[in-house]
């Protein structure tokens, strides 16, 4: 957007007061706490305010992360979406809560209801940071790094005795006939202790989109999703679920905290739409979700620990991540049951020291700060199956489940990063860290499968430069190693996935990346602008293979049944990610903001063929895409206005196993361009009125590698109160 420059200098300075009332006010400006700006100082990374989740009323915590640049929601079910950060997800993106490891040893490439458990109603921030990681992070943080701040109780020192808050939150949209709420208290208990106690619940419907999209090869309708006789309501979609949480805070001292927290998520009766009805089979068939359950329970020590001992973040971790399976063949007479449960224990410590002047001037002094950590984790995994023939009543159980039963994973690293900074224009940072893992299943000659013992140790660097060359002006350079051990889903699995059935490979080593990024920042009060580009080397990619019904394990007929067969495997070469992002905000006179995004991505690596064949693109790759978002704000009475557009060109660089992927239409993925509209109206902290009306030009749209189409033409309205 160009901004003339004969705007008046009064103009710009009301710009410029209009986003510090925003900031202040929670409006679309980010409010920067100084953790998040830690961990995310240097890097590119895009977040989302408490205040963007309220307005966009998102209707998951992957789909609040649409608006964040170089980042996708790809969707295999309603109630299921994984978040692609620079062109991969599953495995290769790691999810952080609160400082404890989301991914587990049992997460897929495509993990897409794991993110969907964490409660967006339950979040005060989302940051994204984008590329390598893994100095600080640990393995899986190959493409990206997500980081989820939970909301926290009031805690106000001046205050005594019993201070009670109590909310209520609801919504409804006729998308899908969503309908639910929440109720939390926030009670402040004397001046040193505070918890914030919440649950949730709601009932979600079969979704109604546009319209069956096109493929772009023959314009006839993909077979996935399957669509009821309107053309427009899709089978396989619609759940229920409930969430509850409860978090205390003590403070200790006016510099550190002791933090008590649990999160629990309860889904029921989600269909997998890809696979309710599948593509190629009977269309009575369906696999359900009839429970996906996570619980996450940790203590943590947060706060300053002494002079040389700052920033000290000690945090003590359980989860248990519950999944229940059922797939229906009423043609069989037969239901196919699958039960997988993972315990995780962790322990994590990170610390800094204080920033220690080496020399140079009061004006231009050169400092250096030291930040390090270690941390481990250990997953435990229990899993069965079984089948049950309907027409007699009797259930028999299998060998094996989808995962080795028993198999363990143990995980953990130490790091080290420093700053050496040099005046306020120049910054230099470096990091390293050691790890290792290893993972452990039994054999059993039932089901064919061999036993793992696997391990790997890795040692990895990054560094980057930071320069300002004048106050608005910053310039980022940066290089950043990511690694990703084949975890027990990697080892062990044997599973229908989206291509077709996949089983393991138990010689599987681990893949490492290398990133490179230059990117540039300027900032004035009325005008932020953003870019950067990248080149990311992955070597070892852990991809899959096309197999023949002949090399599928033995006593596994589901293999040989299935339309397609793939193994995983290390890819014997180098992978190659190239890609730009780019975003920019206007705040004009009057409370108008205007912000918008672009990113685009292209990959490819060696061929799978067994021979020296040309290279061949990576697997669902987004397309290019991006965002636009206008805003008006009157502050005095509480009343804003919005519209977005979100947008994708066609995708038609398709990797061999999305020639054989039914979410993907022939030809490829078509473009789309979305608009949305919004309006509320806010009443200080006690009220709030939302409306959004989705899709306002009844588009029809698939996001590149979902089974789902987005929903049409609907209304979706939020009501919040607070005392």
């Amino acid at each position: 957007m160009k901004v003339r420059s004969s705007l008046p200098a009064l103009a710009l300075l009301a710009a410029g007061r209009s986003l510090q009332a925003q900031d202040l006010e929670g409006g679309a400006a980010t409010v920067r706490n100084p953790r998040s700006s830690e961990e995310t100082r240097g890097r590119s990374h895009g977040e989302v305010t408490r205040a963007d989740l309220e307005e966009r009323a998102p209707r998951s915590s992957p789909e609040a992360l649409r608006f964040v640049p170089g980042v996708t929601i790809q969707q295999t079910a309603h109630g299921q979406a994984s978040p692609f950060v620079r062109g991969v997800t599953g495995q290769q993106v790691l999810l952080m809560f609160d400082g404890v490891r989301l991914n587990t040893g049992v997460y897929r490439q495509g993990p897409n209801q794991h993110f969907f458990t964490v409660d967006s109603q339950s979040v005060e921030a989302l940051q994204v940071l984008r590329g390598s990681a893994s100095v600080r992070w640990g393995s899986d943080a190959i493409g990206g790094v997500v980081l989820v701040t939970p909301r926290s109780p009031t805690l106000d020192p001046s205050r005594s005795g019993l201070t009670l808050h109590p909310a209520l939150r609801g919504r409804y949209g006729t998308a899908d006939g969503e309908l639910g709420g929440r109720a939390e208290l926030d009670a402040q208990l004397g001046r040193s202790v505070a918890v914030l106690v919440g649950g949730g619940y709601r009932g979600v419907g079969a979704l109604e989109s546009s319209g069956a999209i096109g493929d772009l090869a023959t314009g006839r309708a993909p077979p996935v999703p399957y669509f009821e006789p309107d053309g427009r309501t899709q089978r396989g979609t619609g759940f229920q679920e409930g969430t509850f949480d409860a978090r205390a805070v003590v403070r200790l001292r006016d510099d550190l905290q002791a933090v008590a927290a649990v999160y629990g998520y309860r889904q029921y009766d989600a269909p997998r739409t890809d696979l309710c009805p599948p593509a190629y089979g009977s269309d009575r068939e369906c696999l359900r979700y009839e429970e996906q359950f996570r619980t996450m329970a940790y203590a943590a020590l947060r706060g300053h620990a002494g002079r040389r001992v700052r920033d000290l973040d000690v945090v003590l971790s359980y989860q248990r991540s519950h999944e229940r399976r059922r797939l229906d063949r009423p043609l069989s007479s037969a239901t196919n049951g699958f039960l997988d449960d993972v315990d995780t224990l962790g322990v994590a410590l990170r610390a800094a020291t204080p920033r220690l002047r080496l020399a140079g001037t009061d004006a231009r002094p050169l400092s250096l700060r030291l930040r390090y950590g270690v941390e481990a984790y250990r997953d435990a995994v229990a899993s069965a199956s079984w089948i049950t023939f309907t027409d007699v009543g009797v259930t028999r159980p299998y060998a094996r489940g989808q995962y080795a039963d028993g198999a363990t994973m143990l995980q953990g690293g130490a790091w080290t990063e420093a700053e050496l900074s040099y005046g306020p224009r120049l910054r230099v940072r470096a990091g390293a860290r050691v790890a290792a893992a290893g993972a452990s299943a039994s054999g059993d000659a039932a089901s064919a499968t061999q036993p793992v013992d696997s391990s790997a140790v890795a040692a990895l660097g990054r560094a980057g430069v930071e320069w300002h060359p004048g106050a608005a002006l910053r310039v980022f350079a940066n290089v950043d190693q990511g690694f990703r051990v084949p975890n027990l889903d990697d080892l062990t699995s044997r599973q229908q996935a989206g291509p077709g059935f996949q089983f393991e490979n138990v010689a599987l080593g681990p893949e490492r990346s290398l990133t490179w990024e230059l990117g540039a920042r300027v900032r004035f009060p009325w005008l932020e602008l953003e870019a950067w580009g990248y080149a990311m080397t992955l070597d070892g990619a852990i991809t899959r293979a096309l197999r023949s019904s002949a090399e599928c394990p033995a006593m596994t007929p589901q293999c040989d049944a299935s339309w397609s067969r793939f193994q995983l495997v290390n890819a014997d070469g180098t992978s190659v990610l190239l890609g730009a992002e780019g975003a920019a905000r206007v705040l004009l006179p009057r409370g108008v903001s205007v912000a918008a995004t672009v990113a685009w991505a292209w990959g490819d690596g060696p061929s799978l063929s067994g021979t020296s064949g040309p290279r061949v693109p990576l697997s669902r790759i987004p397309p290019l895409n991006g965002t636009v978002e206008a805003r008006w704000r009157h502050a005095p009475s509480g009343v804003y206005l919005g519209a977005a557009l979100r947008w994708a060109a066609d995708q038609t660089r398709l990797a061999p196993s999305d020639l054989g992927d039914a979410r993907i239409p022939a030809g490829g993925t078509p473009g789309y361009a979305v608009v949305d509209l919004r309006a509320g109206w806010r009443w200080r902290d006690h009220l709030r009125v939302g409306a959004s009306f989705e899709n306002a030009l009844d588009s029809p749209y698939r996001v590149h590698g979902s089974s789902v189409n987005g929903p049409g033409r609907s209304l979706l309205v939020t009501l919040s109160t607070r005392l």
